[in-house]
């Protein structure tokens, strides 16, 4: 009995994977709506508790606040921050091949002077020829890219879709979300009730000082870095800093990244000391904020997800579902962060490893 009941989950497991696959495109607008809801039900709950007086804020007054609140936050990034990063990626696709010549022509010949790579020859014209053509196949896909997203209807209609079905579902979920959690917990077995509940506390609390949290620091980083290197004067700024800002997801990989494309930007357009000096005051800055007042403040000091088990995660999931992977990966990796750990502890107080040899273990 027990082995059939082995199978069967594990059958039943393949077989959900199966149909995650098979309807990723379909799914994705309800677990983007879920991940919406759960980003927003605390402010939800938290408005509900408030008193104007001696009146009380009710479950759907509270979660249309909330909702309006997040659609003016997403038109306003729709109508500012992205015709801003539109106009910087085109400067930098019309800057791109005169980088490339700077880079094989000056920059490399003269770190490769400063490190002593004198028998090494570079040959910098086809060194320039090649990126120039690389550069120019990729800009070609990406216009291809759009142009068939804009020719084809059936993409354009799935879009205005998942335009209108995102928010109905969102706000749906929101409303009825502390219902629909207590609904699973009543659908638990009452002998691992209490360890499941706890278990999900404890999920809940990763994935809201992981996600929430995070979000949060990801964003304040992007504006700070964007508006640094704007009061630098550096033409690529936004993209740079905000590029930076959603790298930080990985612990320094953002700062790496936007170091190291600020002071390749900056030398280009600058051409002097001061100003990559001036780049890494930015960072400087931006890392300090974030260790001393940003993670503490808006994270805090709950248990997260570790750098590479967020790389593996992440690419994983897409490479498996595509862009439903990358929604899933996350709370994917951060319950099973909290069930190893269970397993962990529990293997920990187990006999198997409190025996000590020649001893029989505990009762």
């Amino acid at each position: 009995m027990t082995d059939s009941r082995g199978w069967f989950i594990l059958a039943l497991i393949a077989a959900t994977g199966w149909l995650l696959y098979l309807l990723a495109p379909v799914i994705t607008p309800f677990v983007l709506s879920a991940g919406l809801a759960f980003l927003g039900d605390p402010l939800v709950d938290r408005l509900e508790r408030l008193k104007f007086f001696k009146w009380r804020c009710n479950r759907t007054l509270a979660v249309l606040i909330v909702f309006i609140l997040i659609s003016l936050g997403l038109v306003l990034v729709l109508l500012i921050l992205l015709p801003m990063l539109r106009d910087q990626v085109e400067r930098l696709v019309e800057k791109a091949p005169e980088m490339f010549e700077w880079l094989a022509g000056t920059a490399l010949p003269w770190v490769q002077s400063k490190l002593g790579f004198s028998s090494f020859e570079l040959d910098a014209q086809s060194l320039t020829a090649a990126l120039k053509s690389y550069w120019k196949e990729v800009s070609t896909a990406v216009v291809g890219v759009v142009g068939t997203v804009s020719r084809g209807g059936q993409v354009v209609v799935t879009w205005l879709m998942n335009l209108v079905l995102v928010p109905v579902v969102t706000f749906y979920l929101l409303r009825d979300w502390d219902r629909l959690v207590e609904g699973v917990r009543t659908l638990i077995p009452r002998n691992i009730e209490p360890v499941a509940s706890a278990l999900c506390r404890q999920i809940d609390e990763v994935l809201g000082a992981f996600i929430r949290g995070q979000l949060m620091v990801m964003f304040a980083l992007g504006l700070i870095y964007s508006v640094g290197l704007w009061a630098l004067g550096l033409d690529l700024a936004l993209i740079i800093g905000m590029g930076a800002g959603l790298l930080s997801i990985v612990p320094y990989l953002g700062t790496f990244v936007g170091v190291v494309a600020a002071l390749i930007a900056a030398v280009f357009q600058f051409q002097d000391v001061l100003h990559p000096v001036l780049v890494l005051a930015v960072f400087g800055l931006g890392q300090s904020l974030e260790g001393m007042v940003l993670t503490p403040k808006l994270v805090g000091d709950r248990v997260g997800l570790h750098p590479v088990a967020v790389i593996f995660a992440v690419l994983a999931g897409g490479q498996l579902f595509g862009f439903l992977g990358i929604l899933l990966a996350l709370p994917v990796a951060s319950a099973l962060n909290v069930l190893v750990a269970y397993m962990h502890q529990q293997y920990r107080e187990s006999s198997v490893y409190l025996k000590e040899p020649g001893k029989p273990g505990p009762p």
